[in-house]
């Protein structure tokens, strides 16, 4: 079923982004980065948050360009990681994912864990899985107007 996502064959509908449906369904978004696609996990992590409950609103692969991937992370421009991180996530394909669900910022936040892969709690998607820093598998959107912003640089 995963792999129908990423071949386009099931046709997800569109959504308006930023929208909220019933009281705490929300959602948000997630990248699985390119090292995650390298490695082949991206059923492996889209599988979790399905069995949790989320729905896939929206779902594609992603290049990004250098210019689109500073907007993405703009946030970081004046940290010290931001060249590198702005490389990494141009380093190969990403998959961006919208979903929704109960609580979907922080619920999708915890299950990610911590940002340095190596102080994630097992069981987590980035202590399971991720190797780094920069190579922590997947990005998710730590508020709902981070979602809106990383939203509209991925899929308008």
């Amino acid at each position: 079923m995963i792999h129908d996502y990423l071949n386009g064959l099931i046709n997800t509908s569109k959504v308006e982004l930023g929208s909220k449906s019933e009281m705490g369904v929300e959602q948000t978004l997630i990248l699985i980065k390119p090292d995650a696609f390298k490695r082949k996990l991206v059923g492996k992590i889209i599988q979790r948050f399905e069995e949790k409950g989320f729905n896939i609103k929206q779902l594609k692969t992603y290049d990004f360009t250098d210019e689109k991937a500073q907007d993405f992370y703009s946030i970081h421009r004046s940290k010290p990681f931001f060249k590198e991180l702005v490389s990494f996530v141009c380093s190969g394909t990403v998959v961006a994912c919208i979903l929704e669900g109960n609580n979907a910022v922080s619920t999708v936040r915890i299950m990610i864990g911590l940002t340095k892969s190596f102080d994630a709690a097992p069981g987590t998607i980035r202590g399971d899985f991720g190797l780094g820093i920069s190579d922590n598998i997947i990005h998710a959107s730590d508020s709902h107007e981070s979602f809106i912003k990383e939203s509209s640089v991925v899929f308008l």
